[in-house]
């Protein structure tokens, strides 16, 4: 377009491009962005789905697995106690014995 002094309809029709405005826009992104950035996908919209309706599952999933973590560290020092004691409990009847 630039090295034919053409403009953006002339270039739209040279390579039977439906409308100018397209040729614009891919001008803008190499100018803004380089030429691989016309190799990105662009078409379609946008996703609806916000970071912020993201997160609070995120928390959830997060105190679940904390709440996990907690419920097998009890149950990891209730073993410890438990076994401290039938230890305790052996040695005394071992001193009995002797």
């Amino acid at each position: 377009m630039h090295m034919k002094e053409m403009s953006l309809r002339e270039t739209a029709n040279y390579f039977c491009i439906p409308s100018a405005p397209t040729v614009a826009k891919w001008e803008h992104i190499y100018y803004e962005e380089g030429p691989q950035a016309l190799l990105k996908e662009r078409r379609g919209r946008k996703s609806m789905i916000k970071k912020k309706n993201l997160k609070p599952k995120k928390n959830v999933n997060e105190n679940e697995d904390l709440l996990a973590e907690v419920q097998h560290l009890r149950m990891e020092n209730e073993y410890l106690k438990k076994l401290n004691a039938l230890v305790l409990q052996r040695e005394k009847s071992e001193q009995k014995k002797k």
